[in-house]
């Protein structure tokens, strides 16, 4: 395994960490009153935006899972409409999952599917980017020892980080604290994006402390 491989997941991992602060700094400049807890709402809508902007970004700068296969114009239109009918799809599956889980059914329901494109943002989008819209490949990087590259399993690592803390995140909501952040969604989806980074932080180092027993083969 590459050193070099390892230091550019690190710079990509590293840059989408600062754009999840600078989201919560940046607003705050041009926007009077723009808080996280404050204008929540907003925040989730700025997160998403700028989060899934960089993720494309990256992708289309470092090229994790370049084919030899060069595809032609109809095709890249085809693979990103599907990219798009996917997130969509993961948005409403999401916002379905989170309702099962004790949402509000009827009330809260743009508060709910804006955390649910949160989450998309934080999971589905990366899987998009890495593995496209290939849901064999999705079910193999997910499966026991199924991810094939550095990239991959740093998408497993801050998948699960992400829907992880997403879970956490939702236990302080029933406690009678009375406090600002209790307000649904703002604990979970501050979970989902405190796990997020904190994947993607794990994800290099712990490739790279477990460099010598990974090895990736081509299938």
């Amino acid at each position: 395994m590459k050193e070099a491989e390892i230091r550019r997941l690190l710079a990509a991992n590293l840059l989408c960490v600062f754009s999840v602060i600078l989201t919560a700094v940046v607003p705050a400049f041009f926007w009077d009153g723009f808080t996280v807890l404050g204008t929540h709402l907003a925040w989730l809508c700025v997160c998403s935006v700028c989060v899934s902007t960089l993720n494309i970004i990256l992708h289309l700068v470092l090229k994790p899972n370049l084919s030899p296969k060069r595809s032609s114009f109809a095709q890249k239109i085809s693979r990103f409409l599907k990219c798009c009918i996917y997130f969509f799809m993961s948005c409403i599956l999401f916002h379905a999952i989170i309702v099962l889980y004790g949402a509000p059914l009827v009330e809260s329901v743009t508060e709910t599917f804006l955390f649910a494109v949160l989450l998309s943002t934080f999971t589905t989008l990366q899987c998009l980017c890495v593995l496209g819209p290939n849901i064999q490949a999705w079910i193999r990087v997910f499966s026991k020892n199924g991810a094939m590259s550095i990239w991959e399993s740093s998408l497993q690592i801050t998948t699960m980080c992400s829907i992880l803390g997403a879970w956490f995140g939702a236990f302080p909501i029933p406690l009678d604290w009375d406090r600002p952040w209790q307000v649904w969604p703002i604990s979970c989806s501050l979970g989902a994006t405190f796990g997020y980074v904190a994947g993607l932080i794990i994800a290099p180092l712990w490739i790279h402390w477990n460099r010598k027993q990974l090895t990736y083969k081509s299938r």
